[in-house]
C-alpha cells in the first residue's frame, strides 16, 4: 500500500511540473520592442514604424486597446486575433509638427498576453 502511494505521489508531482513549465494562454513578445527615427526634420511631416509583435504562447493573442502617451503618437492595430506562433502588426504614426528636440514615446499595448501593457517605444530629434 505505501508502494503504491509513493507511485502515486511521484506522478502527481511530475504532472504538477509538466504543466508549471508549460507556457500558458497568449504571451505577447517583440524581437525589437523600441525603434529610433533618428533625426527627423519637422518640415517633412509625421514619420512612422511598424512594431511586429508575436504570440509565443498557446492560444490565441487578442489586443484589446493600444494607448500612447500623447497626442503627437498614433498608433493602428488589427483586432483580429493572433494565432499561437504568429505575428501581428502595430504601425505608429509621429507628428513632429510644433516639437522641436529630443522625444522618447510609450506606446502600451494591452492584450490577454500581458499583465499590464506590454511596453514599446520610439524616439528621435526632431529638427
Amino acid at each position: 500500500m505505501k508502494k503504491l502511494m509513493y507511485i502515486l505521489t511521484a506522478m502527481c508531482l511530475f504532472v504538477g511540473l509538466a504543466f508549471a513549465q508549460s507556457p500558458k494562454g497568449a504571451v505577447i513578445s517583440a524581437a525589437k520592442p523600441e525603434h529610433d527615427f533618428g533625426v527627423i526634420k519637422e518640415a517633412n511631416g509625421k514619420v512612422t514604424h511598424t512594431f511586429v509583435v508575436k504570440n509565443t504562447g498557446t492560444a490565441p493573442l487578442v489586443i484589446t486597446r493600444v494607448v500612447t502617451t500623447c497626442g503627437c503618437t498614433t498608433p493602428k492595430y488589427d483586432a483580429e486575433p493572433i494565432a499561437p506562433g504568429k505575428e501581428g502588426k502595430i504601425v505608429v504614426s509621429y507628428n513632429p509638427a510644433g516639437r522641436p528636440g529630443q522625444f522618447v514615446k510609450t506606446i502600451a499595448v494591452y492584450s490577454n498576453g500581458f499583465d499590464g501593457g506590454f511596453r514599446l517605444h520610439i524616439k528621435g530629434v526632431v529638427e
